[in-house]
């Protein structure tokens, strides 16, 4: 499958900042009521679960937060670094890697994890789960010249 035209451009790029920005502030004012699901692209049809991750920047030491499709996996909550099959890893991936302490706020529900990238075992055993969860997993890897890290947060 070929990428999308201007997928890696700067305007996508803030497009996606900008969308980020309101569904944090959405879900942290409604407890996750509105923006706690995505409905955008396979998850029209079925919406997937949102969580918020808050992450510190490597380089400013700021808080920040993201939101992030998630699936629960035992203790564990897992993301995916697919940043919509852009061709640079994320931001906040490059951050959780400087500093894997992070916050989860899943709705009312928020928790102190750690995070960590799946090895290749665990991503070969979580990625047909989170490509069920949200089919587009599927598609952006496709066009994607990066393997997506598949991220895994487990309680401190």
């Amino acid at each position: 499958m070929k990428e999308p035209p201007e997928l890696n451009s700067e305007r996508v790029r803030r497009m996606i900042k900008q969308m980020a920005s309101v569904n944090v502030w959405l879900y942290r004012h409604t407890g996750g009521r509105v923006g706690g699901n995505w409905r955008i692209g396979a998850g029209f049809r079925h919406p997937v679960p949102i969580c918020l991750l808050e992450h510190t920047g490597r380089k400013s030491g700021q808080l920040r937060t993201t939101p992030l499709v998630y699936l629960l996996d035992g203790e564990n909550v897992v993301v995916v670094a697919s940043q919509a099959g852009r061709a640079e890893d994320p931001q906040w991936y490059l951050n959780i890697r400087a500093n894997p302490a992070v916050g989860l706020q899943l709705r009312n529900d928020h928790r102190q994890m750690r995070a960590r990238t799946a090895n290749p075992e665990e991503r070969a055993e979580l990625w047909p789960r989170l490509v069920a969860l949200y089919a587009d997993y599927a598609s952006y890897q496709s066009w994607c010249p990066r393997e997506i890290p598949v991220v895994i947060c487990e309680p401190r």
